[in-house]
């Protein structure tokens, strides 16, 4: 691997700088991601427990307890109880525009080694094909052995372009798979804890 790396010519380089930039941000966004998981069923259940036994504020101390998008909207939202449920509802619902946020957070940079990374190496290609037609109009001569070299760089700085390109798109596909999931989670435990409040303040 090394010796074809070699062999690309002088725009490898920037292609492996693209692909520990994209890896960077690959494991940033991994560890963010899992950081991100709880068991939302469970901690839903424990925060009516809170509520229903404690009051908001017990709720409130649960979330700041608890890593995770659920427990932020959680928070934001059973932090404004004093104002009334339209409040709550309203905060929830703006933390989890924020929340969103922040799980797509640097996604774009995945986005421009995925694109980046074949541009490089089609210009790479370019580069080797000029150099292969520049040795045989030095040479006088279209024998495979002149323009050998050049053709060869050609197509390894393109190889090289892809499998980068490829290696950081499933990256991004896993990522948004999992974000799609933390936000339908999200989405799926507002919607239960206002459900439960209202049906609390009913009950008064």
């Amino acid at each position: 691997m090394v010796h074809y790396f070699l062999e690309g010519g002088s725009f490898m380089w920037p292609i492996l700088m693209t692909l520990l930039f994209g890896i960077g941000f690959a494991i940033e966004r991994f560890y963010s991601l899992m950081m991100s998981a709880v068991d939302s069923n469970s901690f839903f259940e424990d925060i009516t427990k809170a509520i229903d036994d404690n009051g908001a504020e017990a709720a409130v101390k649960v979330c700041e307890d608890t890593e995770g998008p659920v427990a932020a909207i959680f928070h934001a939202g059973l932090s404004r109880m004093h104002r009334g449920l339209g409040d709550v509802e309203k905060a929830i619902q703006n933390a989890g525009a924020m929340e969103m946020a922040f799980l797509e957070k640097n996604m774009i940079w995945l986005n421009a080694v995925i694109t980046i990374a074949p541009m490089l190496g089609f210009t790479g290609t370019v580069v080797g094909m000029i150099g292969a037609f520049d040795a045989i109009k030095a040479a006088n001569d279209i024998s495979p052995a002149v323009v050998a070299g050049g053709i060869s760089q050609a197509l390894l700085t393109t190889a090289f372009g892809l499998i980068v390109a490829m290696i950081i798109q499933t990256c991004q596909n896993l990522f948004i798979s999992r974000i799609d999931k933390l936000v339908l989670d999200m989405e799926e435990q507002s919607v239960k804890i206002m459900d439960h409040l209202y049906e609390k303040e009913a009950r008064k």
